[in-house]
């Protein structure tokens, strides 16, 4: 099943017969990725030291534009280790949008040593580094921190205070350097996790402790644990299953090819000299490029380290099993606001910078705000958890059927609630966290019956239902839930795209979106842009997130 909001791009700037193609393209090709089960998890480098280069590069767009910018990346000779260790292949080069995250320890001395690899003409560039006490030593000084003459270093030290996410961007000249590219994000683990984070019981997938894949020999079973962490912050409240972390940032491609040309005239002046800088105006801004970790949709939803974006390694497709609680860190990196919507739920805030909202009469209760859209001021990160369970469906998401004489395919699963009306008493259970009000509910009581015959709607022919690749098949989770509920027999089709195969994954696509509809865009042509797709995964799907 795939929900998705229909939009359509207003503008009339640009719409070439070629870039029409090309969102034609770009939806059929974010099915076929949808198949290669392409992962988002926060990859990163581990700290506390690093050494950081600024440089110039290019980055691709979907429309073919390879954009001329700025980023951080690691100095060449360095020898980073990444974060999670899972994530195979993975890369840090000189220049890239964005800049590497950085990942360190809560009470450890941070150190960054900054080198201006950027042409002369752009002068001198930094790092701020928001909510640290920071301290420098070289460089020279600036308006905001020291800074790095062209071919010159800095290096800041700061005290990892407090655990969250934070974001770090260039102090200088910001109109120009954020927007060409120089920006990051920071994330301070907690020193210590709470007891209840380490429990089985409060974990919804186990990781192998009693999960259903492990104990059906499932290949690839059991899951790797990705993330960093098993909580957010230094508080019981903040245990999390999974982690993904979203950069939300735009461009204007005018002011990236206005600084291309400068530099391209003044290549080889000398920094300081008389004429040796850039005047590249940033105003008025007209953003064309609307991108999550550096990418546009449906680049976003290839893998982790894909050698095609050598200057944009992170992508932006979160998946996980129902129930399962997932840390969103989220970041807005450009210069506009970001009204990011996630279908499926809403997203429970726990911290803005890294500052956790609690309750003002009880210290052990979190208190931030229930979010329909995750709304990103420029610089301001929050922390918020999002799950998914299936309650509010108002039918069997599994397809139990007691009536069904299939004995192998789980069709007469119990579901016994808990105090929340949940099925956790049994973790091994595909069903696992099922909200029980709606087990044994069909979506009607015929697979293809009519009002009259017992269903709540008429159904079209099922070679229409599922004429297109975009059609998820049947509305029930798993690759064998469709049997589940109606047979061997039944005519309802299976679950999976026509590009992957329901034997395979099989589960719910949610869109992820800007609901800023031109955001939404690539270059005015819809689809594109700050979207990507969740995907809900049945347990007997194992989830690979080195993919």
């Amino acid at each position: 099943m795939i929900a998705l909001e229909t939009k359509t791009a207003t503008s009339t700037q640009r719409r070439h017969s070629i870039l029409r193609t090309l969102a034609a393209l770009m939806w059929t090709a974010a099915t076929l990725l949808w198949a290669t089960a392409a992962h988002a998890a926060a990859p990163g480098i581990n700290g506390p030291t690093f050494s950081l280069t600024a440089s110039e590069g290019s980055i691709s767009q979907p429309d073919g534009q390879a954009v001329y910018s700025w980023g951080y990346g690691c100095t060449l000779g360095s020898t980073p280790t990444f974060a999670p260790a899972a994530i195979a292949g993975a890369f840090c080069n000189p220049m890239q949008i964005p800049g590497p995250t950085l990942i360190v320890t809560e009470g450890q001395t941070v150190t960054v040593t900054l080198t201006n690899g950027l042409p002369a003409a752009a002068g001198n560039t930094s790092i701020l580094f928001p909510g640290f006490n920071v301290t420098t030593s070289g460089g020279v000084a600036g308006l905001l921190t020291q800074e790095a003459a062209p071919g010159g270093t800095v290096t800041y030290t700061f005290l990892a205070s407090s655990p969250g996410t934070r974001a770090y961007y260039s102090g200088t000249q910001g109109d120009l350097q954020v927007e060409m590219g120089l920006y990051g994000a920071i994330i301070v683990l907690p020193n210590s996790v709470p007891a209840a984070c380490t429990t089985p019981a409060i974990r919804s997938n186990l990781y192998g402790l009693t999960d259903w894949a492990t104990a059906n020999g499932v290949p690839g079973a059991p899951e790797k644990d990705f993330r960093h962490k098993a909580s957010a912050y230094d508080h019981a409240k903040t245990c999390y299953d999974r982690e993904y972390l979203f950069q939300f940032s735009e461009m204007d491609p005018r002011i990236h090819a206005n600084a291309l040309a400068q530099v391209t005239a003044k290549k080889g002046c000398v920094a300081g000299a008389a004429g040796c800088s850039l005047a590249v105006p940033t105003e008025p801004y007209h953003p064309a490029y609307f991108m999550i970790n550096g990418r546009s949709m449906p680049d976003n939803m290839d893998t982790n380290y894909a050698p095609q974006y050598p200057s944009q390694p992170y992508n932006g497709n979160p998946h996980m099993h129902p129930g399962e609680l997932t840390l969103l860190r989220i970041i807005g990196q450009g210069r506009w606001q970001h009204p990011f919507h996630e279908h499926g739920n809403h997203v429970r805030v726990l911290a803005r910078d890294a500052n956790l909202i609690l309750s003002s009469s009880d210290a052990n209760s979190l208190a931030g705000p229930l979010l329909f859209t995750t709304t990103t001021t420029p610089g301001q990160a929050m922390d918020g958890i999002f799950y998914f369970t299936g309650r509010g469906l108002n039918w069997d998401m599994y397809g139990h059927n007691p009536l069904s004489t299939n004995t192998t395919a789980h069709a007469k699963d119990a579901c016994v609630p808990d105090a929340n009306g949940y099925n956790t008493g049994a973790p091994g259970a595909i069903n696992y966290f099922e909200w029980c009000q709606d087990h044994n509910k069909p979506v009607q009581a015929k697979p293809f019956g009519d009002v009259a015959g017992g269903g709540p709607v008429t159904l079209p022919d099922p070679n229409l239902f599922t004429n297109g690749p975009w059609f998820g098949g049947s509305m029930y989770l798993g690759p064998d839930a469709t049997i589940r509920a109606v047979g061997a027999t039944g005519t309802t089709p299976p679950s999976g795209t026509i590009a992957n195969s329901p034997t395979a994954e099989a589960g719910f696509a949610f869109m992820w979106h800007s609901h800023n509809e031109r955001e939404i865009t690539t270059n005015n042509v819809f689809p594109g842009g700050m979207l990507m797709m969740m995907l809900v995964d049945s347990r007997e799907f194992v989830i690979d997130e080195s993919l």
